[in-house]
């Protein structure tokens, strides 16, 4: 398990892609089982672990998770992201060329049947990107959310004619390597106990 920072409060690690972030209820493995293992082990916990996630992945994305060791961090940090303390930076592959080389998308959409779509009845669904790289048949884009809505960066930009690469889900027909080509490469917060701003990131 490839981890960014841990103290007594927080762990963060970085998710492969196709593995869940929380258990199922099926026989799938996940992160927060892999993680909860580790810490049992490291600090030779004799009982069950407390660790939730404060933010989850898609299983097909890779990138950086945020679990709370306690309680009280979970409570804070779930406050500080409906009060928008959070900031998420993803990169992402998409099909074909931007029209514009940065913007922002806006919709609304529905959670419907383990899908997004956009729907005017929906909630509000804001992000920006830019273009960081255009090549043959797709572009490389960073995306910062305004918003975190389910399954929210995939149904945008596959309802502008920019699916992700590999993301079949969403009407892709390029693969990607593995999972699909949307990674979570950056997040900043408030620590829940110092409020000092914690930054990890996997941009080089």
């Amino acid at each position: 398990m490839k981890i960014l920072y841990e103290d007594n409060h927080l762990l963060v690690v970085v998710k492969p892609p196709e593995l869940l972030t929380q258990p199922s209820g099926t026989s799938q493995d996940s992160l927060e089982s892999q993680a909860k293992s580790f810490i049992k082990k490291q600090d030779g916990k004799p009982g069950n672990v407390f660790l939730e996630a404060v933010h989850r992945l898609d299983k097909p994305v890779s990138g950086i998770v945020v679990f709370a060791k306690t309680s009280k961090a979970l409570s804070r940090l779930n406050a500080a992201q409906r009060e928008n303390k959070f900031r998420k930076i993803y990169h992402a592959v998409v099909e074909g060329h931007l029209t514009k080389k940065s913007g922002t998308l806006e919709h609304t959409l529905v959670h419907d049947h383990h899908r997004a779509k956009v729907d005017p009845k929906g909630k509000k669904a804001v992000l920006h990107y830019r273009v960081l790289q255009e090549r043959e048949n797709s572009t490389k884009i960073e995306v910062e959310l305004e918003t975190g809505r389910y399954h929210q960066i995939r149904a945008q930009f596959a309802h502008i004619g920019h699916p992700i690469l590999g993301d079949v889900k969403y009407g892709g027909q390029i693969s990607s390597e593995k999972g699909i080509a949307l990674q979570h490469v950056q997040i900043e917060f408030p620590h829940p106990i110092t409020s000092e701003l914690v930054i990890k990131s996997l941009i080089m």
